[in-house]
């Protein structure tokens, strides 16, 4: 009589041992939405005047265009064929041959020569080769493209990678868009983005869930931002665990169990 009772007392704290590890693995809501009212998203305010600002070792495309075509062609670079085969980039696609922008943050463009480009916006660029263009050119067009803008999305998301940016302008949540978004097992309250400010490295945390982000200086990113996704507390303890010891363990319990049982009968 007295072991049937410790072996039921046994089962109980078994089962209840599986209850209490259920419920601590159930995860809170406002911990898995983002943007958690649509009042954060109504009040929210974001950098609406955002401009990529052209820095070191960007790959700049500079076409001059205007009224005569043959005056234009020298300050132009021939067209070349760039194909990359790497994951997230743009492969087999003509391109333009662009100038890079040397660790001073300068360009020797064609006919017009050395140019500090590092620290303008693109509009500011624009403008400044369209004054030293005037003196060759009359009414010259300048259009100005970063051509290696990318940014790398690492972590707990569904495909990490390097993915290039052809429009020059990416939030952060299009940029976890383009990596398939957060794993259920995400940290979405404390998402990092590493940015390069003056050739120092920069660290940002993000809330997901709330609604700073709009306003985050990270929102919107800048060319070869990388962002880390953290796993949660669930997924960092279960990467702990060997599961082939799980698997023993379980059955030598529902041994244990099954001898007690027997015993008691």
């Amino acid at each position: 009589m007295l072991l049937r009772r410790k072996t039921n007392l046994f089962c109980a704290y078994t089962l209840l041992l599986l209850l209490v590890w259920a419920l601590g693995s159930c995860v809170s809501k406002k911990k898995v939405v983002y943007f958690n009212s649509p009042e954060a998203i109504k009040n929210a305010e974001s950098n609406k005047s955002y401009t990529p600002v052209l820095r070191k070792d960007d790959l700049v495309s500079i076409t001059v265009s205007g009224i005569d075509q043959d005056a234009v062609k020298p300050f132009n670079l021939p067209v070349a064929n760039i194909n990359n085969n790497l994951p997230g980039y743009t492969s087999g696609l003509p391109s333009l041959s662009g100038y890079l922008i040397d660790s001073e943050g300068n360009v020797d463009m064609m006919v017009i020569g050395k140019l500090k480009l590092a620290g303008l916006s693109r509009m500011e660029a624009t403008e400044l080769i369209r004054e030293k263009l005037k003196a060759y050119l009359a009414s010259p067009i300048v259009n100005i493209r970063i051509l290696n803008f990318k940014i790398t999305v690492l972590g707990e998301v569904r495909t990490p990678g390097t993915f290039s940016i052809p429009n020059e302008r990416i939030s952060l949540p299009e940029a976890l868009g383009l990596a398939g978004d957060l794993t259920i097992t995400a940290r979405r309250k404390n998402v990092l983005v590493v940015r390069d400010m003056d050739g120092q490295k920069t660290e940002f945390r993000v809330d997901l869930t709330s609604k700073e982000l709009f306003s985050s200086p990270v929102y919107y990113l800048n060319q070869n931002d990388i962002i880390y996704v953290e796993p949660n507390r669930a997924r960092i303890n279960s990467s702990a665990v060997n599961t082939a010891n799980v698997g023993i363990v379980i059955s030598v319990i529902s041994l244990l169990t099954t001898i007690a049982v027997l015993i008691s009968r």
